[in-house]
């Protein structure tokens, strides 16, 4: 009898094991179907992303606003690449389940996208709106990511950018109406607490104890949404578009030239100023020659751009 329950009770331990064994091949099999699920579904979001940014990006000179919607609370991670022809554009994205964050190791890549925002923006609601950057012919249109949990306050800006922002009807870019959790963008500096400063003059912007500079609103928006990590990489990859165009529009010039309809513009110097643009600081150093090729472009008989 002793030795019967032994057996039996040994055969019950093994039961449980094997059973156990199982069990936990069964959990890891779902949650590793589950993790591949939320990979797809990241990847699957940041192409949705991608796709949403194309009808923004258009040849019409004023800014335009979408509202981004997810069915949970996500994180919009934004990073910049230097490396190759153009660089590359990177979204990931990092979403919640059963209350805590969900990481994933899947990056989507554009060379045509230009996202300024902090390093990542977190929420169920988003504001994307763009502007074209031209400098001085149109670059290509940057694109200004938001969560909109944020409020930014613009209540002593200029007129014409106040325009703009009315224009935009973004919910969380405020001129007037401003509230005690909105962040202050401060163009003059008296009379409140600011957590941007933006210099005309100097044409810097200082965020996070940290200074970058900018030529043009577009890059103005640009510094004052951006971290200045992402800022300087996506300054360095739009003069590597600008000095490609500048091969297009010099081609563009050898033609009318052939056709008796010189354009007279210098490219050459200004490019060789692109070329030597290795930050946003340098950007301000450009203004005159900037300057100067838009003058002898409006006054050319056969306009390049």
């Amino acid at each position: 009898m002793e030795k019967r329950g032994f057996e039996f009770s040994f055969g019950w331990l093994f039961a449980i094991i094997v059973g156990a064994f199982i069990l936990f091949l069964a959990i890891y099999g779902v949650t590793r179907i589950l993790d591949t699920g939320r990979d797809v579904e990241s990847a699957k979001t940041g192409k949705e992303i991608g796709i949403l940014l194309n009808p923004l990006e258009t040849s019409f000179e004023t800014a335009e606003s979408v509202l981004l919607t997810m069915p949970v609370e996500t994180r919009i991670y934004n990073r910049c690449e230097e490396e190759g022809f153009f660089g590359r554009q990177v979204i990931k994205i990092s979403q919640k389940s059963f209350n805590k964050w969900k990481e994933t190791d899947i990056d989507i890549g554009f060379k045509n996208k230009y996202i300024f925002s902090d390093g990542f923006e977190e929420g169920k609601n988003f504001f994307i709106f763009s502007k074209p950057f031209e400098f001085p012919f149109k670059v290509t249109d940057l694109v200004y990511l938001t969560s909109i949990k944020k409020e930014y306050c613009f209540a002593d800006a200029s007129d014409e950018v106040k325009e703009e922002l009315e224009e935009l009807k973004q919910g969380n870019l405020l001129v007037e109406n401003c509230t005690e959790k909105s962040i202050n963008i401060c163009f003059e500096t008296s009379g409140r607490e600011c957590d941007v400063i933006v210099n005309e003059n100097l044409k810097s912007v200082k965020k996070n104890a940290s200074i970058v500079y900018y030529e043009t609103d577009a890059l103005m928006y640009a510094a004052i949404f951006s971290d200045k990590g992402n800022y300087e990489c996506q300054i360095s990859r739009l003069m590597k578009r600008t000095d490609e165009l500048l091969n297009l529009y010099d081609e563009k010039n050898s033609i009318l030239s052939g056709r008796a309809c010189s354009s007279n513009v210098d490219l050459i110097s200004f490019k060789s100023i692109i070329n030597d643009i290795q930050n946003s600081e340098q950007l301000v150093g450009a203004t005159a020659e900037l300057n100067e090729l838009e003058i002898q472009n409006d006054r050319a008989d056969c306009k390049l751009w």
